[in-house]
């Protein structure tokens, strides 16, 4: 584990978000301590996948590192601003303006057609649309193969499709971060593989850092860095060029954690 050790001092050089001593409670009269004082650092332009059992955490933590709600206590710094010391509308505002989503649902409006879903986060943020965007947007559109599909409404077309426009709804700001809930957890697995192809080639194109949860492993082998959550704490975190991909499977069969090495 000693190379393993030293590759993630590296990475940890050119952290995009870095969380120290994170905890989440639930509830007041009796708390439920879901997340147990999480130390974790993620590089910028990788792909890291988090997995783990129900109710490890994994997606508590999503939420907690994409700013869509706050730990209870520690440090969640991200592009270098402690966002434990930023108010709410702050935090939306740069949530708004770096980072994408994709889900295990699309959450396409059904009232928008797939190109008007695509512009949906422009209106929102009030950006103006230029030609210019417009062109960049239909080059994005045609590269994800739904530019056919745009003046079509969700119910209109495939799941496979609905999950390559929420992809590019999410790509099409261009954001720091793509933050991935089972994004291909409703799709037949040849079709998610080509959804998964896709996003991580448009990721890679972009340069985009993407945090995923996952609980296919074949998905999560498929990442650079792989961290398991158990009962809310790290119980794996490993690179799988470092290990090595069939080491790597065997690293995920053991149910054994490594905390601490």
């Amino acid at each position: 584990m000693q190379k393993n050790y030293r590759l993630l001092r590296l990475l940890e050089m050119d952290s995009i978000i870095s969380v120290k001593n994170i905890y989440k409670e639930f509830g007041t009269e009796v708390k439920t301590t879901v997340l147990k004082g999480i130390t974790l650092n993620f590089q910028r332009n990788v792909f890291t996948a988090l997995i783990g059992p129900s109710g490890s955490g994994k997606t508590t933590f999503l939420n907690i590192i994409s700013l869509l709600e706050p730990p209870t206590s520690g440090e969640l710094v991200i592009d270098g601003i402690d966002f434990s010391k930023v108010n709410v509308n702050a935090s939306s505002k740069f949530r708004n303006e770096n980072f994408g989503f994709v889900f295990q649902f699309h959450y396409l409006l059904p009232e928008f057609t797939v190109y008007e879903n695509i512009l949906m986060p422009f209106w929102i943020g009030e950006i103006k649309i230029t030609d210019k965007l417009l062109k960049n947007v239909e080059n994005l559109m045609k590269r994800m193969d739904i530019w056919k599909i745009k003046d079509k409404y969700p119910s209109q077309i495939s799941g496979g499709q609905q999950q390559r426009t929420s992809i590019a709804r999410a790509l099409v700001k261009n954001p720091k971060v793509i933050f991935a809930d089972e994004p291909t957890g409703n799709l037949d697995k040849e079709t998610g593989n080509v959804v998964l192809d896709i996003m991580l080639e448009m990721i890679r194109e972009f340069g985009t850092t993407l945090v995923m949860v996952t609980h296919d492993r074949e998905v999560a082998l498929r990442a650079e860095r792989v961290i398991e959550l158990v009962d809310g704490k790290i119980c794996k975190s490993f690179l799988i060029k470092e290990e090595g991909l069939e080491r790597a499977k065997k690293i995920l069969e053991d149910r054994t954690c490594t905390l601490g090495e």
